[in-house]
């Protein structure tokens, strides 16, 4: 399960997607966001898982790393499947004491599902075709008027991306850690909660210390490389928009255009 976690990922390429602008990238990420939320029909969902996919098909993006990516949710997915079924109130199919399922409250789980499903699947596209050097620019660049207010714009990018960035190295390292640890006959899967709560203490304690140690040595490193935050600083890859970049813009807005239809069209039937 650790192994399949995959956000912070990036998978270099030259496609359509990966020459995007970054700032676009993110800005068209959150679109997609509220995108699924505006969506109040199935349709509109599933207009939007399509050009998710298609997304991924243009980026070249293996449709495996989709399922890897969905593994770690599940439970989420199956904790609000059974929240929306059983206390949702509706036309009542099958009940027993206080347990009911509701017509309502079937669809209502389903399309929840459907919509984390879309929603991890949008999200995560990001990271896996944008390096985390273009994610800084990008995201200092977007912050920029907070500089007028004294806000540390770059730090803020900076931190924000080295977090993104060693989720990976932290998974991987979390998975050598428990190697070891049941290599040492460390029992960690079998027994009740509080047992399992005991059986990270061995984990969990060599990750922190780890951690801190990574930390140390990245600054360090910036440190030996005098580094100073934004100020001075020049960078190699000058962000510009291009035609892609507003090709990418109306496809996103006739997507909404398409939701905004959808929604009418549903509301008044």
């Amino acid at each position: 399960m650790i192994k399949d976690i995959t956000i912070g990922q990036y998978f270099p390429g030259k496609s359509f997607i990966h020459k995007l602008d970054p700032r676009i990238k993110i800005i068209s990420t959150f679109a997609f966001i509220i995108y699924l939320f505006v969506s109040n029909t199935f349709t509109g969902l599933i207009v939007g898982g399509i050009f998710a996919l298609l997304c991924y098909l243009i980026a070249k993006i293996p449709l495996k790393i989709i399922f890897r990516s969905l593994k770690p949710i599940v439970p989420i997915i199956i904790f609000t499947a059974v929240l929306n079924m059983f206390f949702m109130e509706g036309d009542v199919l099958w009940q027993w004491r206080f347990i009911k399922i509701t017509s309502q409250g079937i669809r209502t789980a389903i399309f929840m599902c459907i919509r984390i499903v879309f929603l991890i699947i949008g999200s995560t596209l990001l990271t896996y075709c944008t390096s985390p050097i273009a994610l800084t620019d990008a995201i200092e660049r977007l912050l920029k008027p907070l500089a007028k207010i004294k806000m540390p714009v770059h730090e803020l990018a900076m931190m924000m991306t080295i977090a993104l960035r060693f989720i990976p190295t932290l998974i991987e390292e979390t998975d050598k850690i428990m190697s070891a640890q049941k290599a040492r006959g460390a029992d960690i899967e079998t027994g009740g909660i509080i047992q399992k709560a005991k059986a990270l203490i061995p984990i969990l304690i060599p990750l922190f210390v780890s951690s801190f140690r990574r930390a140390d040595e990245l600054a360090m490193a910036m440190e030996c490389r005098c580094y100073h935050g934004g100020e001075g600083r020049t960078r190699m890859k000058q962000l510009r928009y291009c035609a892609r970049d507003i090709f990418a813009v109306i496809a996103f807005t006739a997507l909404f255009t398409i939701t905004i239809l959808l929604n009418i069209y549903a509301s008044g039937l």
